[in-house]
């Protein structure tokens, strides 16, 4: 048996309302479920969902610009009031405050060292900060509130780093998919056989291509930072 609840939307001081599948609704908003159609109990927006009473055409094509219905209960889904567990907002805002570390952790440094954030820092610095995550809000609309109260716990700054990398011939095909995903910007092949190339990326990730191109290479691969 499905548990029909009431999910409310307030745009422009009117109120829509609509019915929805309260499990396939937390799927929706979680990004396990992508057809919102699908989460609604009746294809008809409300004025008063317990009454029965609709919205109009007109004002729904004024707060929407569109009546398709779809595209109506994706907004009152990902912007609206729905009704979840006290279980289920928990691991929403725990996944929530992972994906914000994992922002952070791999776009950022700490300046006084120019060493990427560890998770476990950064987690500790939302917590001593009292950060307070919304698990409505995508993780991005978040960040820079974050940032600016965990700013003076740990310094943290966004840049990206570019370094200069030299395969020897016997890893050079092995390693190029992984040269690939950290920003190549250049490659070429020497007289030797070995890859030279260029990558620019994230300064957060520089421990994880380290990890990446030892493990590629035996540990043999030659980086400069530039």
């Amino acid at each position: 048996m499905s548990k029909t609840v009431i999910v409310k939307y307030h745009k422009d001081g009117n109120e829509f309302e609509i019915l929805v599948d309260a499990d396939m609704a937390y799927e929706y908003i979680t990004g396990k479920r992508s057809d919102p159609l699908t989460v609604l109990e009746a294809e008809e927006v409300f004025k008063d969902a317990r009454k029965g009473e609709r919205v109009g055409e007109d004002k729904i094509k004024k707060a929407f610009g569109t009546t398709d219905i779809a595209k109506i209960a994706d907004i009152i889904l990902k912007h609206g009031d729905v009704p979840i567990t006290t279980e289920q907002r928990n691991k929403l805002l725990d996944e929530k405050r992972k994906q914000i570390v994992e922002i952070i952790a791999r776009n950022s440094i700490d300046p006084r060292t120019n060493a990427p954030n560890p998770p476990l820092r950064i987690e500790n610095a939302m917590r001593e900060g009292k950060v307070s995550i919304d698990p409505f809000k995508s993780a991005s609309d978040q960040l820079d509130d974050v940032v600016k109260k965990i700013n003076m716990i740990m310094p943290i700054k966004f840049t990206t780093v570019k370094m200069s990398v030299t395969i020897p011939p016997e890893y050079a095909n092995k390693s190029f998919g992984v040269l690939k995903k950290y920003g190549m910007k250049t490659n070429q092949y020497l007289g030797d056989g070995s890859l030279s190339a260029t990558l620019e990326f994230p300064a957060g990730m520089q421990t994880e291509f380290f990890d990446r191109i030892n493990s590629a290479t035996q540990g043999k691969a030659v980086v400069k930072i530039l």
